[in-house]
């Protein structure tokens, strides 16, 4: 199995989804349980951006004691000294630098040249290990770049000390082939001892299955936020890539130090801070990810559970399955629930609670137990 660094970025990529920032005491109680989870890498903020950003990234500096704590930053100079002045307290720092590489963006948002963002790269990283010997470097808009040109500056970057190569896809435009195709030519070129990592956004709904596909072409971090919050679309779901390898090891034999019991618990935290719930059928973490309504799904869970779930409830911190009484449902479910009411059914009355059971289903959306209580009685 291969060890995957998860590099959770909840707290800088996920806080600029529109509705979703975070005070300083709120940054540091979500860093806290991110450390708790077992991610590799807590990225904090981005200190040039503003005070409160440089004062949150500090504090989770300070507070998180076994876990890398990275801050943001653009290539300037002042930008990363910002950024180390913000970090000075973390046990383990990194600074993650990054630059534009597409001839989109050189052209119309850095008015740069190729070989002044060579330059600025070479500069920039050079700084940045001055200051801290773990040093990522990220080449914004990796997957719309020239190819001969992004191998050049990762080269400069890996000369000047980088020791983690980012190939984001930054606005969510790659396929699976063709980015695991982009980071192997990346992989091959790098030296062995720096790492590639991989930061994709959900723009057409790929970023789970690219980085994956990255993970199975020689990534080895993976770049994730709780609930897959982040820019536009979001980013990739951490519980979601996460738990694809936990539970499909025959085709993704990659291992991660996240502790996946942890996973709801962690999901629910970010919900609370932000006011913002995931969708019912999120995977992992949705309300009706272990739910089941359907008659057929819910005889063979009763069979069994492996018929209708691939992973317990229990493996992701979530509470237990639930058999939900609606008007899909069948005996089966109705009998378990009438017998957890203490109220045992025979045949002829489950019959006939059937049949009332269905003509209320059909008029409420939702049946619950007092319903079904006054069933018995009628």
């Amino acid at each position: 199995m291969t060890r995957v660094a998860i590099f959770d970025t909840t707290l800088r990529d996920g806080e600029q989804s529109p509705g979703c920032s975070m005070t300083l005491e709120e940054k540091v109680r979500l860093a806290r349980q991110l450390e708790v989870l077992g991610v590799d890498v807590i990225e904090a903020g981005f200190p040039m951006a503003s005070d409160g950003d440089f004062n949150a990234v500090r504090a989770v500096a300070r507070a998180s004691r076994n876990v890398t704590v990275a801050a943001l930053a653009r290539v300037g100079g002042d930008d990363i000294e910002r950024a180390a002045e913000a970090l000075e307290e973390a046990v383990r720092p990194r600074l993650h630098v990054f630059v534009a590489t597409s001839d989109l963006h050189l052209q119309f948002k850095l008015r740069k040249t190729r070989e002044e963002v060579l330059e600025m790269t070479r500069r920039a990283v050079r700084l940045a290990r001055s200051y801290v010997d773990d040093v990522e470097f990220s080449a914004e808009d990796a997957t719309r770049s020239d190819v001969e040109f992004l191998e050049s500056v990762v080269r400069v970057a890996v000369d000047e000390g980088a020791t983690v190569i980012n190939i984001p896809d930054t606005v969510g435009y790659a396929t699976p082939l063709e980015y695991a195709e982009l980071v192997r030519g990346i992989r091959a070129i790098a030296d062995p001892h720096v790492a590639i990592s991989v930061h994709c956004h959900n723009d057409l709904g790929l970023a789970v299955a690219n980085t994956l596909a990255a993970l199975g072409a020689g990534a080895t971090q993976a770049e994730c936020t709780i609930n897959g919050i982040g820019e536009r679309a979001g980013n990739a779901a951490l519980e979601e890539v996460v738990m694809a390898c936990a539970v499909r090891g025959d085709r993704l034999p990659f291992e991660t130090g996240v502790r996946t019991a942890q996973l709801y618990p962690t999901s629910r935290l970010l919900s609370e801070v932000i006011q913002c719930g995931v969708q019912p059928n999120k995977a992992i973490v949705g309300r009706n990810a272990f739910a089941h309504e359907a008659g057929i799904h819910q005889h063979g869970m009763l069979s069994n559970p492996l018929c209708y779930e691939i992973m317990t409830p229990e493996s992701v911190g979530a509470d237990a399955t639930q058999l939900v009484l609606g008007k899909h449902s069948g005996r089966h479910a109705l009998a378990r629930r009438y017998e957890e009411l203490g109220e045992p059914l025979s045949a002829s009355e489950l019959d006939a609670a059937y049949a009332r059971f269905i003509a209320l289903a059909d008029r409420k959306k939702r049946v619950y137990d007092q319903d079904l209580l006054r069933m018995t009685i009628e």
